[in-house]
């Protein structure tokens, strides 16, 4: 049987191939960058971060996904009022001490923090996971958050200042109020 590429049906058929495939890179293309536009927005500096860490845009954003499906299996929960009243007040007394004793102050809002995130429902088997965990929700926090944490690692080796103390301190009083306030139902249905 021989062909003959001059036959209109071939030459037809060819090129309803050929925009069929560009139709369909072009909605992948499409599809992509409105993947990556959502991840950027809803992680902010986060996304940048894990594009460093994971070497390429396309594997940051899978590890992100896995991130938002992790937290979407957490039972994240409001705090009752007894409980949400009883972290106020230690958070006060953590703050209170900071005057006199700012290292073991920053070292408790660390130990706070940590509580509170569990109270609500994070695991927080480690630093990294816990600083991954809450970037779902608090994506713009978890740069604080990883600031507050670094300044506590240079204090255990006696390396932070009073200023870096007093820094972290307010990078915890900030993380500290937005997991009181927040909403489990809000943190779970956050922005896609």
């Amino acid at each position: 049987m021989h062909l003959n590429m001059m036959d209109p049906r071939i030459i037809i058929s060819a090129v309803v191939i050929v925009l069929i495939l560009v139709v369909v890179v072009a909605l992948y293309v499409q599809k992509r960058r409105k993947t990556t536009a959502g991840l950027r927005t809803r992680f902010g500096t986060e996304y940048d971060r894990a594009v460093l860490a994971h070497g390429s845009e396309r594997k940051a954003e899978v590890k992100l996904a896995e991130r938002e499906t992790r937290v979407e299996g957490l039972k994240l929960r409001d705090l009752g009022a007894t409980e949400r009243e009883r972290f106020l007040a230690e958070w006060q007394s953590v703050q209170g001490r900071f005057v006199d004793h700012p290292k073991s102050a920053v070292t408790e809002a660390d130990e706070l923090v940590s509580s509170l995130m569990q109270a609500r429902g994070y695991p927080v088997s480690d630093f990294d996971q816990r600083a991954a965990d809450l970037s779902v929700n608090h994506p713009r926090l978890v740069e604080s958050y990883r600031l507050a944490q670094g300044v506590v690692v240079r204090h255990g080796r006696d390396e932070a200042s009073t200023e870096d103390l007093r820094t972290a301190m307010i990078h915890y009083r900030t993380l500290f109020d937005e997991l009181i306030q927040a909403k489990a139902q809000g943190e779970v249905k956050a922005v896609a």
